[in-house]
């Protein structure tokens, strides 16, 4: 996995994680959802790139 590409999935996953627990915190849905969404993102970049690397070999 090019290092680029997992910084980059990392910090998806981290900032969503922080929207959703602020959201559930005040109690905004809207932000909850788009904390899981930019979650779900980080996932399927660090997916993409393990196939990549997979594939590579």
């Amino acid at each position: 996995m090019s290092d680029n590409e997992k910084t980059q999935a990392k910090t998806e996953q981290a900032k969503g994680k922080m929207k959703e627990v602020a959201g559930s915190a005040v109690g905004n849905e809207r932000l909850t959802a788009e904390g899981r969404t930019d979650q779900a993102k980080g996932d399927a970049r660090e997916a993409k790139e393990k196939i990549k690397d997979v594939f590579k070999d």
